[in-house]
C-alpha cells in the first residue's frame, strides 16, 4: 500500500457524534469502500505500519488471523492517544491468497505479479481474510473468512495486458477481484467482499454484537 495517513494527519472530529464514533485500522481504499457501501462512514483512518512477513511454519489462515490483530492493536495504541477516538470502535482486516500452505506477496513488482497470475491461472486458491472488532469498552471479536476462488487458463496475451493495467500492485495475490481481474474468475464460493477486503457480513455481524447501530443510516439512503 501507498499513500497511507498518518494519525496526526487526520482532519479533527468536531461536534457531537450521531452514534458512536468508529475507525477503520486500514489506508485501503477498497476496505473504505466497502463500509460505506453498508452505510458506514468511519470517523478516521488509522493504518498500521506492520512487518507482514509469515512466520516459519506459519499457515496462511494463521497469518491473517494474527495481521488483522496486531493492526487492531496497534490502532489502538494511536486511537486511545487522541481524546476525541478513546471510546471509538476499531475494524481491522487482512487478506491473504494462498495457493495450499504458499502464501502470495502483496505484488511489488512485474515479476512478482506475473509470476502470481502464472500459478494462478487455470487452478484453484484460497482467500483467508482476518477481521477484529474492538467494542468501545475495548472487547475483541474477530472472525476468519475462508473463500475459494478458481481462475480460467490465462494467455499470455491476458497476463500481459494485466500486468500493463497496474491493477496488481500492491494486491495480494497480484490482482485486484473488484477489477479487471474479475474477467478471470469462473468461480467462487464464500465471500466476495472478503476477497476485496472486508468481509462485510461477518463484520457488520461483531458491530451489532457489540451494540454499534450498523444500520443508523439506512434510513437516510436514498
Amino acid at each position: 500500500m501507498t499513500d497511507h495517513p498518518t494519525p496526526e494527519g487526520l482532519p479533527p472530529i468536531s461536534g457531537a457524534p450521531a452514534r458512536p464514533r468508529l475507525v477503520l485500522a486500514s489506508a485501503s481504499p477498497r476496505r473504505l469502500a466497502l463500509l460505506q457501501q453498508v452505510g458506514i462512514e468511519p470517523d478516521g483512518l488509522l493504518p498500521a505500519d506492520i512487518d507482514e512477513t509469515p512466520r516459519k511454519s506459519e499457515s496462511p489462515r494463521e497469518l491473517a488471523r494474527r495481521l488483522a490483530r496486531e493492526k487492531l492493536e496497534a490502532a489502538q495504541a494511536a486511537a486511545r492517544r487522541r481524546e476525541d477516538l478513546q471510546s471509538a470502535y476499531l475494524v481491522s482486516a487482512d487478506t491473504v491468497v494462498a495457493v495450499g500452505r504458499r502464501v502470495l506477496p502483496k505484488a511489488e513488482t512485474l515479476d512478482e505479479a506475473a509470476d502470481c497470475l502464472r500459478l494462478l491461472s487455470g487452478r484453484a486458491h484460497r482467500v483467508y481474510t482476518g477481521v477484529c472488532v474492538l467494542s468501545a469498552k475495548d472487547r475483541l471479536r474477530e472472525r476468519m473468512v475462508e473463500t475459494r476462488v478458481r481462475f480460467k487458463r490465462l494467455s499470455n496475451r491476458e497476463i500481459e495486458g494485466y500486468l500493463s493495467s497496474g491493477e496488481w500492485r500492491g494486491k495480494a495475490g497480484g490482482y485486484a477481484i473488484q477489477g479487471l481481474a474479475g474477467a478471470f474468475v469462473v468461480k467462487l464460493v464464500g465471500s466476495y467482499s472478503a476477497v476485496v477486503g472486508l468481509p462485510l457480513n461477518e463484520t457488520m455481524s461483531l458491530l451489532e454484537g457489540e451494540g454499534f447501530p450498523v444500520r443508523g443510516a439506512w434510513g437516510a439512503a436514498s
